[in-house]
């Protein structure tokens, strides 16, 4: 089971980044994907969720309106759009699978099952 997240990078505040997180090794379509992100010395927080239906799609109250969450199913892929980022969204970004989730835990790192590898966005100023 691989989670491999990529499109982190280096931006200036304002700008855009498009995170990818493609999954392998079984099947995932009963699981909901999320992406989180920790930045240095701060604890891992929930960025936003989405199932493979296309459905179950939450977001953070700090990034609403400005990320959006999708999915291709066909490529096994779930896409973090960033737009108008902050200096603040600054992070490591992770993408994981988690099974079983409901509303109250789905914000809940440590509900999810696998986890990438992280992809880091730095915002400059």
């Amino acid at each position: 089971v691989q989670l491999q997240a990529s499109g982190g990078g280096l931006v200036q505040a304002g700008g855009s980044l498009r995170l990818s997180c493609e999954a392998s090794g079984r099947t995932f379509s009963s699981y909901i994907m999320g992406w989180f992100r920790q930045a240095p010395g701060k604890v891992r927080e929930f960025v936003a969720t989405i199932s493979w239906s296309g459905g179950r799609i939450y977001y953070a109250d700090s990034v609403k309106g400005r990320f959006t969450i999708s999915r291709d199913s066909a490529k096994n892929t779930v896409y973090l759009q960033m737009n108008s980022l902050k200096p603040e969204d600054t992070a490591v970004y992770y993408c994981a699978a988690g099974s079983g989730l409901i509303r109250s835990t789905i914000a809940t790192p440590t509900r999810y099952d696998y986890w990438g590898q992280g992809t880091l966005v730095t915002v400059s100023s």
